[in-house]
C-alpha cells in the first residue's frame, strides 16, 4: 500500500454533491461488495444477500481505489449497514482450521519453532542498517507502478529498456501513448521514479516500521493490543491509515475495543496491512521467530483475523531468522511457515510460491508470475493471499539475492511497494550490511525519510538502525 493508495480519501467534491467530504473505505456501502467478495472465498454463501443489495441499487466491489460517486442514498447506506452485520453472523467453513486466537494457532502449528532460551545479543547495527535500507528500497521501487496492472508494469519497463526490472522505474523515453495508456500513481511519480527520487518519501510501508518501533521502546515487549491502539491514536493521522487499518481506527472512536475492531463490518481484515507491520518484531527478535511472530500476532489483531493475521506472523518468523544471519533465504521461508497453520490458505499460498517458482528457475520470472496471478487473479489486489505467494516466489526464484529479490516482488504487481518492502528487508538482512545492496539503490535515498510521524521525520536509516537494536536489548 501507499500514501496515495485512498484517492478518494480526503477529495472533497463530486457531480452530485459538491461541498461533500468523501471518505472511502469507510463508508457501509463501499465495504459490502468487499465483504461479500471475502465472504465468498471463506465459503459462505452470500447468494440471496447479493440479491438484495443489487435489487436495491448496491454496486460491487472495486478492483482499484478512487472516489465514491457521491453520497449515498440513506436507504442504501442502511441497507449495507445491515448486510454487513447479516453476512458476519454466517458461519464460514473455514474457521475451524483457520483460528486467530493465538493459542489456538500455536496448537495448529506442529513445527511451531521453540523460544529462544536465555537472552541474545541484537543483530548486529551493520545488518539492521541493511534491513531497514532494504525495506525502503524495495518500497521507493514499487511506489510508482502501484495499483498499475500487469501488463502496465510490464509495457512501462520494457519501453524504457527495463525489463526484466534491474533498477528504478524512470519516465525517460517512455513513449507518450504508454504513458496514457499506463498512467504512474499520481503522487509517487514526484518522488519515486529514478530522476526524482530525493531521499525516502513518505509510505505506509515505512510508517507502520516507525510506529512497531515506539510501542517497544513506550511498553517493552509486554505491549498490549491496546496499547498499540493507544498509539495510533495518539499519533497516526487518520488520514494516513487505509483499508482495515482505517476501519479499526473508525471502530476505535466509535468505542469498539480490540479485537472486535478488527472484524466490525471490517471486510480488508485478510488483506495485506498486518503484514507491512511486522518487520520491527522480526528485527528485534533475531534467531527467536517464536517471540517475533507472538509480538506481530499482538500488533495484527488490532485490524486483521485469520489470514491477515497469519500473513504478519510469516513475515515476523522469517525476518527474525534472517536478523541472526542464520541460514539462507529458503531456511527464512521455512520459518516463516512453521508458524502458520498448515490448513489455512495462507500457508497454501506460501507452498505455492515456493513450488512454482521453483519449477521456474533457470528461466524468467515473468511465467512465474503468470501461474501465480492465473491462481490468485479473483482476489483483490490488496489481498495477504497472492502478494504472500509472490513475495515468497520471488524470494525464492531470487534465491536471496537482494536486486533480484525486491525487482522481482516488485515485477508481479499488485502490491508493489509492500511487497518490494518486505522483501528488501529480508535480503537486506541476508546481505549484511549497507553496501551489500549496491549504491545505485541506497544513494538516491540519502540517508533521509520523511514522515508524518511525530519525531522521526528526517531521520536517517543508520539512526533507526541504532534505535531498533537498542528496543532489542
Amino acid at each position: 500500500m501507499s500514501m496515495d493508495m485512498d484517492m478518494g480519501a480526503g477529495a472533497v467534491g463530486t457531480a452530485s454533491a459538491p461541498d461533500e467530504l468523501r471518505l472511502t473505505w469507510a463508508q457501509p456501502e463501499d465495504l459490502l461488495g468487499h465483504e461479500l467478495r471475502q465472504a465468498a472465498q471463506d465459503g459462505r454463501d452470500t447468494t440471496a444477500v447479493e440479491r438484495r443489495w443489487r435489487a436495491a441499487g448496491g454496486r460491487a466491489a472495486p478492483e482499484r481505489a478512487g472516489a465514491s460517486p457521491g453520497p449515498a442514498d440513506p436507504a442504501l447506506r442502511a441497507l449495507a449497514e445491515a448486510l454487513l452485520d447479516e453476512l458476519a453472523a454466517f458461519p464460514s467453513a473455514l474457521a475451524d482450521r483457520e483460528p486467530s486466537g493465538l493459542d489456538a494457532i500455536r496448537a495448529a502449528c506442529p513445527e511451531w519453532p521453540a523460544p529462544r532460551p536465555g537472552a541474545a545479543a541484537p543483530a548486529s547495527r551493520a545488518r539492521l542498517h541493511a534491513g531497514w535500507l532494504g525495506r525502503a528500497v524495495g518500497c521507493v521501487l514499487g511506489k510508482p507502478v502501484e495499483k498499475l496492472p500487469l501488463e502496465g508494469i510490464r509495457a512501462i519497463g520494457r519501453a524504457t529498456g527495463n525489463w526484466p526490472p534491474r533498477t528504478w522505474f524512470t519516465a525517460r523515453g517512455l513513449p507518450a501513448d504508454v504513458a496514457a495508456a499506463h498512467p504512474w500513481n499520481r503522487r509517487s511519480r514526484a518522488t519515486s521514479l529514478a530522476e526524482t527520487i530525493d531521499g525516502a518519501p513518505e509510505d505506509d510501508d515505512l510508517n507502520y516500521p516507525l510506529l512497531g518501533l515506539l510501542v517497544l521502546r513506550r511498553h517493552g515487549r509486554d505491549f498490549t493490543t491496546a496499547d498499540v491502539a493507544r498509539l495510533w491514536l495518539d499519533v497516526l493521522p487518520a488520514g494516513r491509515t487505509f483499508t482495515a487499518e482505517r476501519v479499526a481506527y473508525r471502530n476505535l472512536l466509535s468505542g469498539l475495543e480490540p479485537p472486535l475492531t478488527a472484524c466490525h463490518r471490517n471486510p480488508f481484515r485478510e488483506w495485506i496491512g498486518a503484514v507491512i507491520r511486522a518487520d520491527v518484531y522480526g528485527w528485534t527478535n533475531p534467531g527467536d521467530p517464536a517471540t517475533a511472530a507472538a509480538l506481530a500476532h499482538r500488533d495484527a489483531r488490532l485490524t486483521h483475523t485469520a489470514n491477515g493475521v497469519y500473513g504478519a506472523m510469516f513475515a515476523a518468523a522469517m525476518v527474525a531468522r534472517a536478523a541472526a544471519g542464520d541460514g539462507d533465504v529458503h531456511a527464512c521461508l521455512r520459518t516463516g511457515l512453521s508458524v502458520v497453520p498448515p490448513a489455512s490458505r495462507l500457508a497454501a499460498a506460501v507452498r505455492f510460491g515456493v513450488r512454482v517458482a521453483r519449477e521456474g528457475r533457470g528461466g524468467g520470472f515473468d511465467p512465474v508470475v503468470d501461474r501465480l496471478h492465473a491462481r490468485y487473479g479473483d482476489h483483490h489486489w490488496v489481498h495477504v493471499l497472492p502478494n504472500a505467494a509472490l513475495l515468497t516466489a520471488a524470494l525464492t526464484h531470487a534465491d536471496g539475492d537482494f536486486s533480484g529479490s525486491v525487482c522481482r516482488a516488485v515485477a508481479g504487481g499488485w502490491d508493489t511497494d509492500s511487497n518490494g518492502a518486505t522483501a528488501g528487508s529480508v535480503a537486506g538482512l541476508l546481505a549484511g550490511s549497507p553496501e551489500a545492496l549496491g549504491a545505485h539503490w541506497t544513494a538516491p535515498l540519502k540517508n533521509r525519510l520523511a514522515t508524518t510521524v511525530a519525531g522521526f521525520d528526517g531521520i536517517g536509516f543508520d539512526e533507526l538502525a541504532a534505535l531498533t537494536q537498542e528496543a532489542s536489548a
